[in-house]
Order: structure tokens, then C-alpha cells, then sequence
């Protein structure tokens, strides 16, 4: 039987896409309408928010491990959270985790090795671009990360959390991104990250300049591998 994924959800679009992915890739791999067994929880968004804009990361991290814990009980034997930003709360967590879990930057910086790229752009909320959650797992990869100017963070910023996050999609949002996109590749990125799990529901290959890893579905991907043959990457 497959392993039991729990999904520490932040944002309800994110973590929607993930849990869809999850479903949908799953019975393709296994047949039928079969996929893994999936719980999720979400403690409110403007829980994470006043966490986040207060740079209290131990009460972000707090949340994680809440869900974690109720995850656990409801028998989820690893978790996943389809929040980049949150990520930044991961290394307050320390042994406090009741059960494995799989970190989206290092699952990005893998699918990233693998397809040979070298220079990867970055796009997300201003704290993500900021920090050091994907610079740190591409550059175990040998690879180069590069990050957008301070005004497309800004920006970006403004978009996910005022737009995105609300299931909001507007068309001159999406030429804002497809812009940072092409600045990226006139810096000399082969590719860019979707560091914001929201950004796959208005970007994708088909209208992105660059080749996109798209960190939703990556990560629900690596699940569904761990769930299914013991693959992925758990800390």
C-alpha cells in the first residue's frame, strides 16, 4: 500500500493545486481513480500572515508543527507543505517534526540538476527572493541562482498576496511576471523557478520565455515517488 501524505496547507490555492496534482498523477501512475491516501490541514492564512509580516518565524514554525502533529495522527507517515515562503520557518523546527517531511527547495534543486540547468532565475514573494531557501539547495547542486531586481520583488510581492493567494488572475499581472521573466534571461538564466505556489496557475511553459520548474507540482510529485516507491527526499 502506498505511503499516507499529509499536506500542511497555508494558502488555499497552493495547497489545492498540490492535493489535485497529488490525486490526478497518482491514478495515472497506479491505475484506475487509485492514488495515496492524503490528509490535509490548514490553520488560518491569517495565522501564517501575522507570523510573516512580524518576522516571528518561530510562530510559523509553531503552525507547521500543529499541523504536522494533527497530520500524524490522522496516520500521514510524511508531510509536504506547498508554501515556499513558509519554508523559512523549516529550520525552526529542528526534531520537533512528528514525522518526516519533504523540503521543496531541495526537491526544486534536484528536478533542476536533472534537467542540466545552471542558472536558475527565481521569482516568489519578496521574503522568499530574499532568503537563502533556494540559493542554498541550488548551490549543493553546483547550481547558480539568480534573483530579480528589488522593484519585480516588490511588485511580485503585491501580486501573490493581493491577487493570487485570493484566487485573483489578472492579465496585466501575468505580462508584470512574463517582464521579470524576460529580465531574468537577458541575465543569462536558462530557466526559472515558480517559488511561489500560486505562480503555476498564470505561468507555465506555454507562456514563459524560459523553462519553468514549477515548484507545486514538482513537490507534489516527489510525494507521490515517496509515497508510492519509497523515492523523494524526507529530512
Amino acid at each position: 500500500m502506498p505511503l499516507h501524505i499529509g499536506i500542511v496547507a497555508c494558502t488555499a490555492e497552493g495547497a489545492a493545486l498540490c492535493y489535485r496534482t497529488i490525486c490526478e498523477e497518482g491514478a495515472q501512475r497506479i491505475g484506475g481513480r487509485s492514488h495515496p491516501e492524503v490528509s490535509l490541514h490548514n490553520h488560518s492564512l491569517a495565522d501564517f500572515m501575522a507570523g510573516m509580516n512580524s518576522n516571528d518565524w518561530e510562530k510559523v514554525a509553531d503552525l507547521i508543527v500543529s499541523s504536522a502533529s494533527k497530520l500524524a495522527r490522522a496516520g500521514a507517515d510524511f508531510f509536504v507543505c506547498p508554501a515556499n515562503t513558509v519554508h523559512l520557518a523549516f529550520p525552526l523546527i529542528g526534531d520537533r517534526a512528528p514525522i518526516p517531511y519533504l523540503h521543496i527547495g531541495e526537491v526544486v534543486a534536484e528536478r533542476a540538476k536533472s534537467m542540466n540547468f545552471e542558472r536558475v532565475g527565481l521569482l516568489g514573494t519578496r521574503s522568499l527572493v530574499e532568503s537563502d531557501i533556494y540559493p542554498s539547495a541550488f548551490a549543493a547542486h553546483g547550481l547558480n541562482c539568480v534573483r530579480t531586481e528589488m522593484a519585480d520583488r516588490v511588485e511580485m510581492n503585491r501580486i501573490i498576496f493581493e491577487e493570487l493567494t485570493r484566487g485573483i488572475f489578472k492579465p496585466e499581472s501575468v505580462r508584470t511576471i512574463q517582464r521579470s521573466i524576460e529580465d531574468l534571461k537577458a541575465l543569462g538564466c536558462d530557466s526559472v523557478v515558480l517559488g511561489c505556489t500560486e505562480l503555476p496557475l498564470i505561468i507555465d511553459d506555454n507562456n514563459s520565455t524560459l523553462p519553468v520548474l514549477d515548484s507545486t507540482r514538482l513537490l507534489a510529485r516527489a510525494a507521490l515517488a515517496r509515497a508510492i516507491n519509497g523515492g523523494g527526499r524526507p529530512q
